[in-house]
């Protein structure tokens, strides 16, 4: 891992330099949406549907659950069946040169809110940063990360410190599906950070 410094410089939101062609990642879920989609399990922090498709997860993990959680003690990752399907997620996926833990599908329904809440882990300060690749969204996908939206645009690359309170309202029509990755900071991904 990469030396990092407790005092982050960095601002709680980062558009990183580099996205992906929107269409082929697309191409690969439309089949998924009635697929294996498991609901969150804090349910405390939703209302309505917000569910997940792991796609690398901690190895030895057989439960969905077990499958979707990236717990931060965990040390050693697989790919799940479901990555074979899709390649152009799996591209995007090896594209971050950076230790891959958790990846997974994060669907939140038309009219579902997820409620404000922080991940306490998830700060690239601590070296361990969540970036969030937009598959499928729309104008009226409400992202608040401390308060103020975050507009991300399918195929860009986002890593959002949600350590901080963040809470996302899905008013339109059709789901958000995005493509999410907890990754190990290291020196490609700071590079990534100072753009």
């Amino acid at each position: 891992m990469a030396t990092i410094s407790a005092q982050s410089a960095w601002p709680d939101r980062m558009r990183l330099p580099f996205g992906f062609d929107p269409a082929p990642l697309a191409a690969d879920i439309a089949a998924l949406e009635r697929g294996d989609w498991t609901a969150h399990f804090v349910q405390r922090n939703y209302e309505g549907d917000w569910s997940a498709l792991p796609l690398r997860a901690p190895a030895g993990a057989v439960h969905p659950v077990q499958q979707i959680y990236s717990a931060p003690d965990a040390t050693a990752f697989v790919d799940t069946p479901w990555r074979a399907r899709m390649p152009a997620v799996s591209a995007a996926i090896d594209a971050f040169a950076c230790p891959v833990r958790s990846v997974r599908l994060m669907r939140l329904a038309a009219g579902s809110v997820i409620k404000e809440h922080t991940d306490f882990d998830l700060d690239a300060a601590q070296g361990f940063a969540r970036i969030h690749v937009p598959i499928r969204t729309n104008a009226d996908v409400d992202f608040r990360l401390n308060g103020t939206r975050v507009t991300m645009a399918p195929g860009e690359a986002w890593y959002l410190r949600l350590a901080d309170p963040h809470s996302v309202a899905n008013r339109g029509r059709a789901a958000r599906i995005h493509l999410v990755l907890d990754l190990m900071v290291n020196d490609w991904l700071l590079r990534q950070f100072e753009g």
